[in-house]
């Protein structure tokens, strides 16, 4: 199985298509319980996902492989070392959990603040300790690999990858990172979202790249296939991500995905790549 849950939605109302809100916590119990059944075995969250942690904790999360993600150093931190170990000794406690199977930096630009040496050090004690097997960095755009690569010795990258946003692959950076051994997980699936919406549903904010959603509805139409089923077709037609992260609002949510993987279609997919960083990013997005 090569499908992750991602537990953003666990501790906040996330995602353009987000009609729910907050997972509650019966609901993600139901989530997880539904993801172990599957064969999921790896769950992404971070210690700045609200009370998501405390979820997975009280659920239950020995059967999975836990990626967490550090927040940002704070400016006036004198013992960065202690501080990345106070932080994630709190988040074991949170996860009711004595390791994890990867401890990220949730923002790659962390490397080269002041703190950056001692930070990736405190991450590599981490590791020698068996805290943590894996360290790394998520990141939002292939370039900040080209930055970082001879700063920090990595074993895992998080980076989004979709049908709109395809700089991993297109950059070169995905065989490189495969080539070089290091995991790759990818997320921003659906755009958060945003390809799942009909064209009517599409903010007019993102009027601006009408082409782009014109172009994919009448793919859509042209071939009779779902927007989920093609939106997650396309990271798995990568063999080199060997984890593809899904958020969901709900187990109902997650068992259409989980169908969406089983019947994962074999075809082509619609030429609606696009680089614009203000589509692309959903940081900037407002």
């Amino acid at each position: 199985m090569r499908l992750g849950l991602g537990t953003v939605q666990f501790g906040s109302h996330y995602g353009i298509a987000n009609k729910t809100g907050q997972v509650t916590s019966q609901e993600a119990k139901e989530i997880i319980n539904l993801a172990s059944a599957s064969g999921i075995d790896t769950i992404d969250t971070a210690i700045s996902y609200g009370n998501s942690e405390n979820i997975l904790g009280d659920v239950g999360i020995e059967k999975f492989k836990i990626v967490t993600k550090l927040p940002i150093v704070p400016r006036d931190c004198r013992d960065v070392s202690g501080w990345v170990h106070k932080q994630l000794e709190c988040s074991l406690n949170r996860l009711k959990s004595n390791a994890v199977y990867g401890l990220l930096l949730h923002r790659s630009d962390q490397i080269f603040s002041q703190h950056g040496t001692t930070l990736c050090r405190a991450l590599l004690k981490l590791k020698e300790e068996g805290k943590v097997e894996k360290i790394g960095v998520s990141i939002y755009s292939p370039e900040e690999l080209n930055i970082m690569q001879r700063r920090f010795n990595y074993d895992l990258v998080q980076a989004p990858f979709n049908l709109v946003d395809q700089r991993l692959s297109k950059s070169g950076w995905l065989r490189r990172l495969k080539d070089t051994g290091i995991e790759v997980h990818t997320r921003s699936t659906f755009l958060q979202g945003l390809l799942l919406l009909t064209e009517s549903e599409i903010p007019s904010k993102f009027d601006r790249w009408e082409r782009i959603w014109r172009a994919w509805h009448q793919w859509l139409k042209d071939y009779k296939v779902s927007a989920v089923d093609v939106s997650l077709a396309f990271p798995l037609s990568f063999s080199q991500i060997d984890r593809v992260i899904i958020g969901t609002d709900s187990a109902r949510q997650l068992a259409q995905l989980l169908l969406a993987y089983q019947n994962s279609p074999n075809n082509s997919f619609p030429e609606i790549q696009c680089e614009d960083e203000e589509l692309i990013n959903p940081s900037l997005w407002g």
